[in-house]
């Protein structure tokens, strides 16, 4: 596309959807929002930036192969139903320990928000390989 309306509201609002991306998947555990939705939110900022310049802009935009994404979701959200075996619960219970912050404090982390950084990659990965895919074809 020839637009440089679409192209300069592109540049200037691709960061806040990556960051609001990850907002998203942060916030999801306790509210709505979760992996998916933050996959889907980045994997839309990275279709308009393909919309707006080219598929390869977009590629070089991601550094990373769309289909590896998937893949490293994918283990990332395997690996988040471990270890729970080793306290005698079953596969993918959920699992909190309490991590100290250094300035004070103490921060709740556990496999449901593993599972769903696991799942923000699985899904921007694979919208990200049909986009592009269909942007190439000719």
């Amino acid at each position: 596309m020839t637009s440089i309306i679409l192209r300069t509201s592109t540049r200037y609002m691709f960061p806040p959807l990556i960051v609001f991306s990850v907002y998203l998947l942060l916030r999801g555990h306790h509210f709505p929002g979760g992996g998916f939705v933050g996959g889907l939110f980045a994997g839309s900022a990275f279709a308009l930036y393909a919309l707006s310049f080219s598929v390869a802009d977009a590629r070089r935009a991601l550094r990373l192969d769309p289909r590896d994404i998937t893949a490293v979701g994918l283990a990332i959200a395997l690996l988040s139903g471990i270890p729970p075996l080793f306290s005698n619960h079953a596969f993918l219970t959920g699992t909190w320990w309490e991590v100290p912050l250094p300035l004070g404090g103490v921060l709740d982390v556990g496999t449901p928000l593993i599972f769903d950084i696991g799942v923000y990659f699985v899904v921007l990965g694979v919208l990200l390989t049909v986009v592009f895919a269909l942007g190439e074809e000719k």
